[in-house]
């Protein structure tokens, strides 16, 4: 039966589904499993019972709007398991993971529920996703491009982890940070060797002001008086330079 107590024909059902999919898939995507039904419903310009008829609960749903884009991951790292560059390929396969699921609620809270054993997207599609990450995982360390001592459960966290950072950090301040900065961070402490990876520049705001010592931009001071110098070096400079002047 519908909500108004009319039988709804097959068209209408799978109409009626594609709208609630359509319309949770957005919510979730902004707001994450703190959605109600209810707000599914509204936006789908259905009645909650037709969202239960489909759904059996929100968890179900969640679920149908999140599979195939954890899927999606899955079939891509599963295509790259046989270049020749496995190394790279791994560092940029985990970069596109959090770059992509970082806008999208739904998938943080799927992924940070997931590697936390409270969820499971699907039956075997979690561990679709883990197994086809821990092949990348193993062909990278095979060529030394990835430090031996970590398992798919350390990537788990790293991932769950860089998503939670890059998504505060861009709805801290978007005008002053530099997206990608913490997936960098995961990605060089995952390397072998202390080879250092060029970060992107940090933009700070400025108050006019030089550096006494090598005359360098001063950053704006959060308190207190005004920054004098840019850094402990030339800090050092100046307290040596003084204390030769004494002595004179």
């Amino acid at each position: 039966m519908s909500d108004g107590g009319v039988p709804p024909s097959r068209a209408d059902a799978r109409r009626n589904r594609a709208l609630v999919l359509q319309a949770a898939r957005f919510a979730f995507e902004e707001q994450g499993l703190g959605v109600p039904l209810g707000e599914i419903a509204r936006r789908a310009g259905v009645g909650a019972g037709t969202v239960y008829r489909h759904f059996s609960s929100k968890e179900a749903l969640f679920r149908a709007t999140i599979v195939d884009r954890i899927e999606l991951f899955t079939d891509t790292a599963r295509d790259l398991v046989d270049v020749t560059d496995p190394g790279p390929v791994f560092f940029r396969f985990l970069a596109s993971v959090v770059r992509l699921a970082a806008r999208n609620k739904a998938l943080c809270d799927a992924l940070e529920a997931a590697g936390t054993g409270r969820f499971e997207p699907s039956p075997g599609v979690g561990k679709d996703f883990d197994d086809a990450l821990e092949v990348l995982l193993g062909r990278a360390q095979e060529a030394g491009a990835v430090r031996q001592d970590v398992g798919i459960a350390d990537i788990r966290a790293l991932l769950v982890g860089c998503l939670s950072m890059e998504r505060a950090r861009a709805g801290a301040d978007s005008g002053d940070r530099v997206q990608g900065r913490m997936t960098e961070l995961m990605c060089e402490a995952l390397r072998p060797e202390r080879v250092v990876t060029k970060l992107a520049a940090e933009p700070a705001k400025r108050n006019g002001s030089r550096c006494e010592m090598c005359g360098a931009a001063l950053a704006t001071a959060r308190a207190g008086r005004p920054a004098r110098y840019c850094g402990g070096a030339c800090r050092q400079k100046a307290h040596r330079a003084r204390g030769r002047t004494r002595q004179r």
